[in-house]
C-alpha cells in the first residue's frame, strides 16, 4: 500500500494561457509551453526586467540634476532698508567729515587750523541740513509680490562610496531575479515532470485494465454458457457478472482520473483547461544508473542554493552602503534665474558654487544599521550552509529512494508475472472444470491488482529520479529519459 502514496500528486495551483491544438505532447514540449504561458513565469520574468531597470537608473546616478523651478512669491511684508535707525550715525558722520573737510583746507591755506566756533558753526549748519534733506521712510528693496524661474544644477563630485553601492546593490539584486527566475522554471519543470508520470502511469494502468475487463467479461460469457446448460449454479453466475461490473467501473474511473490529470497539467501549462492534449505513451520500466561522483559539486549550480548565495552578497553590499552614510557628500551647484525681472536684490541672476554635506551626528543610527547589516551577512551565511545540508540530504534521499525502488521493481515484476501466468492456469482449469468462476475471478483480481502494484513502484522510481536532476539543479534533464 506504501506505492499508492506515491500516486499523490503535491502539484502547485497555476494559472497562464497558451495554446495547443491538441497533438501529442513530448515532456519536453511541456516545458517549453509552460516557459511561455504559465503565470509564475512571467512574473518572475517581469521581476526580473523590473531589476534590470532599476539597474540603468542606478548607473546614471553620476549624472547632473537639472531641474525647472518656478514660483509664485507674496511677501508679508516688503523688503526694506531701514534709514531711521542708521540716522543718527549717518547725520553725526557727514556733520563731522564736513568740519575735517573746511579744516583741512583752511590749514593748507593759512597753515593754521579752524577756530573751534567756525569748526561749531560749520557741524550745526551741515547737521540741520541733513536732518532737513534724510528720508523719513524706509525704501523697498522688492515688490511685495515676484514671480521666480530657474534651472537649477546639482552635480555629485564626492559621496563617499553612495552611488558605488546603489549601483552594487542594483546589479545583485538583477542576479537574484535571474536566480529567482530559474527557481520558478525549475519548480515548475519538476512539476510537470510528476504530473506527465502519473499520465504516463494512468494510460499504462489502462491499457492492463482494458484487458482485465475483457477477461471478465469472457468469464462471465462463460459461466453465461454453463449455467444455461444446468452445469453452473445460478450464483455463481451472478458472481462473474457482478466482478465485471466492478472492474468495468474501476476503469470508467481511471478514465476521470486520467481526465482530471489532463486538466491539471493544462494549468501547469499555462492553458485554458479545456485544452485538447494527447497523451498516449505509457510507463516503461529502464534501469537509469546514478552515482554521488561529481554531483555535489554540481549541485551548487542548483538555483536555489544560488539564490541564498546571493543573498550573503546582498547583505555585504548593505554593510558598504550603510558605512558610506558616515561620508560626506559634495556636490557642484548652480542656479540661473530665467526670469529676472522685479527679483529681489537678495537673489543674484545666477551662481554657481560647491557645496558639502556632513551629517556629524545622528544619534549613532548609522553605527547601529552597520551592525545590523552585517548580523544579516552572518544570517545569509548560515542560510546558504543550511539550504546546502538540505539539497545534500535531499540528493542522498532521492538516490536511496531509486535503490530501494529498483529492488521492489525487480521483485514485483517477477510476482506480476507470476499473477498472470496463474490466471492463465486457472482459466485452463475453469474449462476444463476443475476450478470454479469464482477461482478465476479471484486470479483476476490478484493480478490486476499486482500490475497496479508494479507500475506505481515504476512511477516511485522515476519520480525519485526527476528528484535527483531537481535537487542538481537540471529537472529538464529527466526529459531525456522520459521523450525516448
Amino acid at each position: 500500500m506504501r506505492y499508492y502514496l506515491l500516486l499523490v500528486p503535491l502539484l502547485p495551483v497555476l494559472y497562464a494561457q497558451g495554446q495547443q491544438n491538441g497533438k501529442p505532447l513530448t515532456l519536453k514540449e511541456c516545458y517549453q509551453l509552460a516557459k511561455q504561458g504559465n503565470t509564475l513565469v512571467q512574473q518572475a520574468q517581469r521581476s526580473l526586467k523590473a531589476r534590470e531597470y532599476n539597474l540603468q537608473a542606478e548607473n546614471r546616478s553620476y549624472y547632473p540634476k537639472v531641474d525647472l523651478l518656478a514660483g509664485y512669491n507674496y511677501l508679508g511684508k516688503p523688503l526694506e532698508i531701514n534709514l531711521q535707525q542708521v540716522k543718527d550715525g549717518v547725520v553725526n558722520g557727514s556733520s563731522a567729515q564736513s568740519v575735517n573737510t573746511a579744516n583741512t583746507v583752511y590749514q593748507q591755506i593759512t597753515g593754521q587750523p579752524l577756530p573751534q566756533n567756525v569748526q561749531d558753526v560749520i557741524y550745526n549748519a551741515t547737521k540741520g541740513l541733513l536732518n532737513t534733506f534724510y528720508p523719513d521712510y524706509n525704501p523697498a528693496l522688492a515688490k511685495q509680490s515676484y514671480f521666480t524661474a530657474a534651472l537649477a544644477l546639482r552635480q555629485p563630485i564626492y559621496l563617499g562610496g553612495k552611488i558605488t553601492a546603489a549601483q552594487q546593490l542594483a546589479k545583485t539584486q538583477v542576479t537574484a531575479g535571474q536566480f529567482n527566475q530559474q527557481v520558478v522554471e525549475k519548480g515548475l519543470y519538476f512539476a510537470i515532470s510528476a504530473q506527465y508520470l502519473r499520465i504516463l502511469y494512468l494510460n499504462t494502468i489502462l491499457a492492463h485494465e482494458a484487458v482485465i475487463v475483457e477477461s471478465f467479461k469472457k468469464n462471465r460469457d462463460y459461466a453465461t454458457s454453463l449455467k444455461d446448460n444446468q452445469i453452473l449454479p445460478p450464483y455463481l453466475l451472478n458472481w462473474a457478472r457482478v466482478s465485471l461490473v466492478q472492474a468495468t467501473n474501476r476503469y470508467s474511473n481511471l478514465e476521470l482520473e486520467k481526465e482530471n490529470a489532463l486538466l491539471e497539467l493544462n494549468d501547469l501549462l499555462g492553458q485554458p483547461i479545456e485544452t485538447p492534449i494527447e497523451i498516449n505513451d505509457t510507463l516503461q520500466y529502464e534501469l537509469k544508473p546514478v552515482t554521488a561522483t561529481g554531483e555535489m559539486e554540481l549541485m551548487r549550480n542548483n538555483p536555489t542554493y544560488r539564490l541564498v548565495e546571493n543573498k550573503t552578497d546582498l547583505a555585504n553590499v548593505a554593510v558598504k552602503a550603510s558605512r558610506s552614510l558616515a561620508l560626506p557628500n559634495i556636490f557642484a551647484i548652480g542656479s540661473l534665474n530665467l526670469y529676472q525681472k522685479d527679483l529681489p536684490v537678495t537673489i543674484p541672476p545666477w551662481l554657481i558654487g560647491v557645496e558639502m554635506q556632513w551629517n556629524l551626528f545622528d544619534g549613532f543610527q548609522k553605527y547601529k544599521r552597520t551592525k545590523a547589516s552585517k548580523m544579516l551577512v552572518e544570517e545569509a551565511q548560515m542560510a546558504a550552509l543550511n539550504t546546502k545540508t538540505s539539497l545534500e540530504l535531499q540528493l542522498r534521499v532521492a538516490m536511496n529512494k531509486m535503490k530501494a525502488l529498483q529492488n521492489d521493481v525487480a521483485s514485483l515484476d517477477s510476482a506480476r508475472q507470476q499473477a498472470h501466468l496463474t490466471t492463465t492456469l486457472v482459466t485452463d482449469r475453469m474449462q476444463n472444470q476443475l476450478s470454479s468462476v469464482k477461482d478465476v475471478n479471484d486470479a483476476l483480481l490478484q493480478e490486476e491488482e499486482m500490475q497496479k502494484i508494479y507500475y506505481t513502484a515504476v512511477m516511485g522510481y522515476y519520480l525519485a529520479l526527476a528528484q535527483y536532476w531537481n535537487v542538481i539543479g537540471t529537472p529538464e534533464q529527466f526529459a531525456e529519459y522520459v521523450d525516448r
